[in-house]
């Protein structure tokens, strides 16, 4: 009966207490999302991936530590020549814009790992606007099975009173009980559903599945439709962390093209002696310079068609990206639309068509008309009730599609993203 949008985390932390502040006294969208954001361990370890890739450049910034070697002639040691030793100290240094490759690519790959924090803040976003929406769902389900539950009671009385009266048959009553007892049975069902949403929400707050929860709100605001589908393809194209997370795989690619194309470069390495056996003075200290010579051409040109493949993987796998992210807010904004249209037809027609009916049946049956005409409209009624919450928890599932295609994430303050961002 509700489709309810969540797979449940993997969650290896335990659980935490409750906290009287983590949720304002009514749960909407915004104020579960941004509960979500500061407390979901998935979302925090994809933050700190972002920031273990982020340490990478500063390291390959850096040159490598220099190399202190010390020698002795052992057989100087106690004779009666003069102690002989050697100290030298060297230092690695790359081709010129090999150190600069390496930290283009290492920026690169951490602003993917970003996006990727991004992504995975937009998909619990996504996941905790459907769950707000499953909350006033369950609760507006059960107002209005309570609310045809004491109707059916007035029915119930006013049928009894006509069949003491012999006005009416002994089976109007009975039908009237079968009624409600199936509402009691409606009843348990949705209590039952609201605690299983909300050992879900809990879940995804990181707390105690049985935590309590504040109630969702009176009434789902009315959403607008956009009229232009193509102006939405292109906020997509700019938001989606997605594709900003490819473009990022793409620099990385370039720039370990340009290393395999460097590789052919010579690297260097200065060094420093001293050494004491010399017998002149002059002689004891020594400086140089020594080079690699990159003749394995062999490694070096697979190393280029690598980086070649990848670097052309990477832009095909963007282009990819780009026609399935234009096809996602496309069937995203149709399903919105089809789902107000919707929710129009049952607002203006279906639900002022079941509550004529009800009042006709309800007339009928005081001038001697069938009691089951009473029932049959009053569950039309309550079908049509529900649906029509129904109908509007959808359409607000499918705007939650929408902004999760587009990249959108709820203006809650100061979110995890702010926070970090760099």
């Amino acid at each position: 009966m509700y489709r309810l949008a969540f797979s449940l985390l993997l969650l290896s932390a335990p659980l935490t207490a409750q906290e009287p502040d983590i949720l304002p006294g009514v749960l909407d969208r915004e104020s579960l999302a941004a509960a979500v954001a500061d407390r979901n361990p998935s979302l925090e370890a994809a933050r700190y991936a972002w920031q273990a890739a982020s340490a990478r450049a500063p390291q390959e910034r850096a040159l490598a530590n220099p190399m202190v070697s010390y020698g002795l002639a052992p057989l100087s040691v106690g004779s009666d020549v003069p102690f002989g030793h050697e100290i030298e100290i060297r230092q690695a240094l790359p081709y010129p814009g090999k150190r600069q490759a390496r930290v283009a690519m290492a920026e690169a790959e951490a602003g993917a790992a970003f996006q990727d924090y991004r992504e995975a803040l937009l998909e619990l976003t996504a996941q905790a606007s459907n769950l707000a929406g499953d909350w006033y769902l369950v609760h507006r389900s059960l107002e209005v099975n309570d609310q045809h539950l004491r109707l059916l009671d007035s029915f119930r009385e006013v049928a009894a009173a006509r069949y003491a009266a012999g006005l009416a048959m002994q089976q109007d009553p009975l039908q009237a009980e079968v009624e409600s007892a199936k509402l009691l049975q409606m009843g348990a069902e949705l209590e039952a559903e609201r605690r299983v949403i909300a050992s879900r929400i809990n879940a995804l707050l990181h707390r105690d599945p049985g935590a309590p929860l504040p109630p969702p709100l009176a009434r789902l605001p009315e959403l607008e439709i956009p009229a232009d589908a193509a102006a939405l393809e292109a906020e997509a194209l700019a938001a989606r962390p997605e594709l900003a997370g490819r473009a990022s795989m793409i620099q990385a690619r370039e720039a370990q093209l340009r290393m395999a194309l460097l590789e052919r470069r010579p690297d260097f390495e200065a060094m420093g002696r001293y050494s004491s056996m010399w017998t002149d003075p002059e002689h004891r200290w020594m400086a140089g310079v020594a080079v690699d010579l990159p003749l394995r051409r062999g490694r070096t040109e697979a190393a280029r068609t690598e980086a070649e493949a990848r670097l052309a993987q990477a832009r095909s796998e963007r282009a990819a990206a780009e026609i399935q992210v234009r096809a996602e807010v496309r069937e995203a904004w149709e399903l919105l639309r089809e789902s107000h249209h919707h929710l129009d037809i049952q607002r203006n027609r279906v639900l002022p068509a079941t509550r004529d009916q009800v009042r006709a049946a309800s007339t009928g049956f005081e001038t001697g008309g069938s009691f089951l005409a009473v029932i049959e409209a009053e569950r039309n009624l309550r079908e049509a009730e529900l649906q029509e919450h129904e109908l509007l928890t959808e359409h607000h599932h499918r705007q939650a599609m929408l902004d999760r295609v587009l990249g959108r994430l709820p203006p809650y303050p100061k979110t995890a993203e702010a926070r970090d961002e760099p």
